[in-house]
């Protein structure tokens, strides 16, 4: 279904209408005139504006109509492309990073050269016997300006070059009919290709031997990934060899080809119209500024939602310009009216040993992706300890480059392939969460607890913001596994904000280790708090350090008592100690000795809540409090005691 699905957007988007021609980056066109008079060499390259948030991209050279590309070339005498190919092969030239011997560059530029005389001989263009002249003038030792040897091998070894004639107006030599119409025949014959059923089409038709290769695949080659590659016996099978393991036609290859180099492509070109790009159609699964192993592709089934596509990539970053305001109440969790019967497709893909790695194919319709990726942002909703800085509030949505690096350890910018993958494939489908992101995100929170009380304020602020991100996963896994596995779990579902209704152990111990952390803030300045010592046992084995927690708590309510200023505060963290610690009353077995991984993540959540409201401002409170009438008494702090009052002091 996934070639198909690809051969379907290359025939819609006319990718493959030219079988034998395609677009493709040309960084240097060469300007000739007649008998290979040298007048020129154009450098194409252009700057692509940077997405916002993004970092800019290196200048991208112009893509041009050349002939189409070997699927691969590889042995011993490895074929040149014809007339448009790089400096080793149309000059004899290597770039200085790779080690080729001169007797290797000769013979590639010398095959170049042959390719091209021969197109000349036979078609009696003078374009392209122009080139002959040329390219035999520089074995001679002619070289122009631009074009030295030391130039060319400071080139990439990727540039392609290729060549103009001075009465085509700029157009390549390729395009001129004689030679255009000389390249249609030779690529007309078969070779050695034989006929079978293509898996892709279903007819009988010839099989590619080779398939084209795919460009701008993270962790591929830079020289291209193989979308199918049967290159060892362990990969055959019943006595069929290479590539006859997975046989598809020449056409179909070349489509399936074509279609994912334009889902990968930053800019792709668009064939009906060179000058303007197609919208892009990939979202990286990056963390942070780092390179990623894995990337998105997404697509449609018809053109008609392409106006959602163009927002899908905002959407996850969180960049309000690139997304149509039809779709902003997605960040809402309200899903837009979009009644879109097309089918939604999303390949999640990575490169590995020389290969292109399926992580994951979605299928599904535009209108249920966008009622999925509502509920996706509704379940990562909560209420941020981060306070926002001046003048730069904080996003309401947190993105998924951050939700990836939360659980990550600090340092390593890289989430894994899988989870990436994970995390994408259940936004777009709404499924449940695996249970490896709640345990990893309930290590990073113990192991980077200490963090939020450190003095350098952007060592704080960034843990907070990772702690944000790690507590919106966990309560997206806590909701969306209730949500599927009603019989087996026992936990209320969880709201964006402190509730006061829900009674889950987890989620009360949780609270009062906010509670018990404010009691010694009040009473003392320490360099490492309760938090940073107590978080991981209280959160797996509360019986055993509550006891000590609240027998300490005590020492510090007294000292706060001696401050006039703080007296307030101090009255109503004992009340909500007390209402929270009533709950686990001795005859019934007091604190639970063992929390299971579950109550262990709402643990967190309550912890996490109730250190946001102990520090709500007047207008959050008294939002909170419209929200809560019917709060217990210890949850109710009056406006003359208000703690904020204290807080501030």
């Amino acid at each position: 279904m996934i070639l198909q699905a690809l051969n379907e957007l290359a025939q819609r988007e006319g990718l493959v209408d030219d079988p034998d021609f395609e677009w493709k980056p040309v960084a240097h066109v060469i300007h000739l005139g007649a008998g290979g008079r040298f007048q020129g060499v154009l450098r194409t390259r252009i700057e692509i504006p940077a997405l916002e948030g993004q970092r800019r991209s290196p200048p991208r050279a112009k893509d041009f109509r050349i002939p189409r590309r070997l699927p691969s070339r590889s042995g011993k005498n490895p074929p040149p492309e014809f007339m448009a190919d790089n400096p080793l092969y149309v000059f004899g030239v290597p770039p200085r990073e790779r080690k080729v011997s001169a007797e290797t560059a000769a013979a590639r530029a010398r095959s170049f050269r042959d390719y091209v005389a021969t197109c000349a001989l036979e078609s009696g263009d003078p374009g392209a016997a122009a080139v002959v002249a040329f390219l035999d003038s520089y074995r001679k030792g002619y070289y122009p300006s631009g074009l030295t040897p030391t130039e060319l091998s400071e080139l990439p070894s990727n540039d392609v070059l290729a060549f103009a004639y001075d009465s085509d107006s700029g157009a390549l030599v390729t395009d001129r009919p004689a030679v255009e119409e000389w390249w249609r025949k030779r690529r007309s014959i078969p070779g050695d290709a034989t006929t079978r059923t293509c898996l892709v089409t279903g007819r009988s038709q010839l099989v590619a031997n080779k398939h084209p290769k795919i460009k701008s695949l993270p962790g591929g080659q830079t020289s291209g990934t193989a979308i199918v590659s049967c290159n060892a016996n362990a990969f055959e099978s019943y006595g069929w060899e290479a590539n006859e393991n997975a046989p598809i036609s020449c056409a179909a290859a070349e489509a399936c080809a074509a279609a994912l180099n334009r889902l990968l492509a930053a800019a792709p070109p668009d064939p009906k119209d060179s000058g303007t790009p197609l919208p892009r159609r990939n979202l990286t699964l990056g963390t942070g500024q780092a390179k990623s192993n894995t990337v998105v592709c997404y697509w449609a089934s018809h053109p008609s939602a392409d106006l959602f596509l163009d927002g899908i990539s905002g959407l996850f970053r969180f960049e309000p310009r690139a997304v149509s305001e039809a779709f902003h109440c997605i960040w809402r969790g309200q899903p837009a009216l979009v009644r879109e019967p097309a089918a939604f497709y999303a390949l999640i893909l990575s490169g590995a040993q020389g290969r292109a790695v399926v992580r994951s194919w979605i299928e599904s319709s535009v209108s249920e992706v966008s009622v999925q990726l509502a509920r996706h942002f509704e379940d990562l909703r909560i209420e941020p300890v981060t306070r926002p800085g001046k003048d730069q509030p904080l996003p309401p949505v947190t993105p998924l480059s951050l939700l990836l690096d939360s659980v990550c350890p600090l340092g390593k910018r890289e989430a894994p392939a899988p989870l990436a993958s994970e995390l994408f494939e259940s936004a777009i489908k709404g499924t449940p969460f695996r249970l490896n992101l709640l345990l990893r995100a309930i290590e990073r929170t113990r192991v980077e607890m200490g963090a939020l009380s450190s003095d350098d304020k952007l060592v704080n602020y960034q843990a907070c913001r990772r702690l944000d991100a790690r507590v919106a996963l966990i309560k997206a896994y806590l909701n969306r596994h209730k949500r599927y596995h009603p019989e087996t779990t026992h936990y209320q579902e969880i709201l964006p904000v402190l509730d006061p209704s829900n009674q889950g152990p987890g989620y009360l111990l949780g609270q009062l280790m906010a509670v018990l952390e404010r009691a010694q803030q009040l009473a003392m300045d320490a360099n490492a708090t309760m938090v940073d010592r107590y978080f991981s046992s209280a959160s797996a084995a509360p019986r055993s350090a509550f006891v000590r927690l609240l027998k300490n708590s005590q020492h510090h309510l007294r000292k706060a008592d001696e401050n006039k200023g703080k007296v307030g505060i101090a009255l109503h963290l004992k009340r909500l100690i007390d209402q929270i610690a009533y709950r686990f009353d001795p005859k019934s077995n007091g604190f639970p000795a063992r929390l299971n991984t579950e109550q262990q993540g709402l643990f967190v959540l309550g912890y996490h809540q109730m250190r946001h409201w102990l520090w709500m401002n007047a207008t959050e409170r008294a939002e909170w409090d419209a929200q809560w009438a019917e709060a217990p008494s210890a949850y109710r702090w009056s406006k003359q005691d208000s703690p904020q009052q204290s807080i501030s002091q």
